[in-house]
């Protein structure tokens, strides 16, 4: 029983040490667009391109979209006291890959000289049928 009782003490202290702010970046299903940790680590969950004033996706330009999804990423960071250069780790879903060099061309405009380690994958579909999205990692 002392153990139960631990545990869930522990869990609930260790869940309250987490930071979430209500964001301009609304989700669109039950997630936390951002999180961040007391290890000054912040957690930034896929963004797609949803226009954050209409609330509506952008689609059929991939380089709008690319732009959209980074500037979600750069709310996100502002509202934690971030910007691009705290990103450390990316990670770009594409549904055509061939989508790659226009993506590389706006997503490297959002940095100066440090960019951070990135991986992109090619998968069949995203959510509400958007072509792109992008997750992040930040640090303080």
């Amino acid at each position: 029983m002392k153990k139960t009782i631990l545990l869930i003490v522990a869990m609930t202290c260790f869940t309250a040490a987490f930071s979430q702010k209500e964001t301009s970046a609304k989700p669109i299903a039950p997630y936390s667009p951002a999180i961040m940790t007391p290890a000054g680590l912040l957690f930034i969950s896929g963004q797609i391109p949803i226009d954050m004033e209409s609330g509506e996706l952008h689609r059929g330009d991939i380089a709008v979209e690319t732009r959209i999804v980074m500037e979600r990423i750069g709310t996100l960071l502002k509202e934690h006291g971030m910007g691009y250069s705290n990103l450390v780790k990316c990670t770009v879903f594409l549904t055509d890959i061939r989508d790659y060099k226009a993506v590389n061309e706006v997503y490297g405009s959002f940095f100066k000289d440090r960019f951070p380690a990135r991986e992109a994958i090619e998968i069949s579909n995203l959510p509400l049928g958007a072509s792109i999205e992008i997750s992040a990692i930040a640090s303080e």
